[in-house]
């Protein structure tokens, strides 16, 4: 089917949560994909930080192929190989610390997260929550209450839950309300949907700080900045500020649906049995998905490729001078691209039509989180397409350039 009929019937059959997607994607080959009209794409968005080996990964195919023709699900009524390896592997990234709980998304490893804190909470007599401003979480009742986008909690609140919000980056703010009622904070590294806002330095540091002092429980969100999107496996490892909650997923499982909520030390105790489920956590095939991408990254040494061309992909972004550019922020290949005004959906148009797919995160800001695969041939393709891109964007500029679009020879 081409992409306007697949379009057509995608808004007839499902809700309308989503609007209709502009493109259909058919399949993908590395950092490119194609859509079901059989254009090609340079793919920057990787399913929002998640395909961190590309698409059509031979390591990622193999592992995949191999579980489900062995075993596909056994649910947690019983245990299996792969959930067991990967524990231990995360463990190991982890200096040997933590104990792990399995799910399907991000969103459910913070709802795992938030049930410990309300746990450790009432088994010590501490009755609130705190978060950042602006902060993502997730959309289930849960993670929602401690998402800081008044947007999209306020409609369906409230939420039973007392929750505080501070302002994202304030260390004095996170000392005038974190104190021994508290039961927990939690904070993302960098804000993702925010618009990958990074806090100022030594933020992360100070906030294990004044948990330390405090006892309140330090929840470090990473389901979008961990599994080398920094250019390290877990992001607060910048900082060395080494949380008593770590929640993970998008990019653990290449494409696959996982989370993981690891709780360290004592912390790992704190559920007793019965206190926490999932029928679908720890899939056999999502797990052996994961273990490949763990074992890719690390053999491929995409950690450092991460970071090395991430620089390349924030220098040739900071040499444009362009109005409607305001500067680049963020982390390895967790990027994003601040515009001068709301123009973010029109330079995603732009983008898309010169063959790089985007992100338009906030109206005045991009991201841009590919493959951990992607090579500096690649991103520089990118930043030198982005000034005619910016130009077909602006309401004022000339037509867009001659299609840019990345060619074969740029794979990996």
């Amino acid at each position: 089917m081409s992409t306007d009929e697949l379009r057509k019937r995608y808004e007839a059959a499902f809700m309308p949560n989503y609007g209709v997607p502009p493109l259909a994607l058919a399949r993908g080959e590395g950092c490119h994909v194609f859509d079901a009209d059989g254009r090609e794409y340079l793919d920057l968005i990787a399913g929002i930080a998640v395909s961190s080996l590309g698409h059509g990964h031979p390591a990622l195919v193999e592992a995949v192929s191999s579980q489900v023709a062995m075993l596909a699900h056994t649910s947690n009524l019983f245990l299996h190989e792969p959930e067991v390896l990967l524990a231990e592997r995360l463990r190991d990234l982890l200096d040997g610390d933590g104990r792990v709980f399995l799910t399907n998304s991000g969103t459910e490893a913070n709802e795992c997260a938030l049930k410990l804190a309300i746990k450790y909470g009432k088994a010590h007599g501490r009755s609130y929550v705190v978060a950042a401003e602006n902060g993502f979480h997730g959309r289930s009742m849960g993670a929602l209450s401690l998402t800081g986008k008044a947007a999209i909690r306020e409609p369906f609140g409230p939420f039973g839950l007392d929750v505080r919000f501070v302002p994202y980056g304030d260390a004095d703010a996170l000392k005038a309300v974190v104190d021994e009622d508290c039961a927990a904070l939690f904070l993302e590294p960098t804000q993702g949907e925010a618009g990958v806002v990074p806090p100022p330095d030594g933020y992360f540091a100070a906030a294990r700080e004044i948990c330390d002092s405090t006892g309140a429980l330090f929840v470090a969100d990473e389901i979008q900045s961990a599994i080398g999107r920094t250019g390290a496996w877990f992001a607060f490892q910048n900082e060395n500020a080494k949380p008593d909650i770590l929640t993970l997923a998008k990019g653990l499982g290449g494409g696959m649906p996982i989370g993981a909520c690891v709780a360290f030390g004592q912390h790992g105790g704190i559920f007793a049995k019965g206190d926490h489920g999932s029928t679908f956590g720890g899939n056999p095939v999502s797990a052996a998905a994961a273990l490949a991408v763990l074992t890719t990254i690390e053999r491929d040494g995409l950690l450092a490729n991460a970071a090395a061309v991430g620089e390349t992909l924030a220098g040739g972004l900071a040499a444009i001078d362009h109005p409607l550019l305001a500067g680049v922020r963020g982390r390895g290949l967790w990027r994003g691209a601040a515009l001068t005004g709301p123009h973010a959906p029109a330079v995603e148009a732009a983008a898309r039509d010169a063959g790089f797919l985007i992100n338009a995160l906030q109206p005045d800001a991009l991201r841009i989180a590919p493959p951990l695969i992607l090579t500096a041939a690649q991103a520089t393709s990118f930043t030198a397409a982005f000034p005619a891109i910016l130009d077909a964007a602006s309401p004022a500029g000339p037509a867009c350039a001659p299609d840019a679009r990345p060619g074969k020879e740029n794979q990996p």
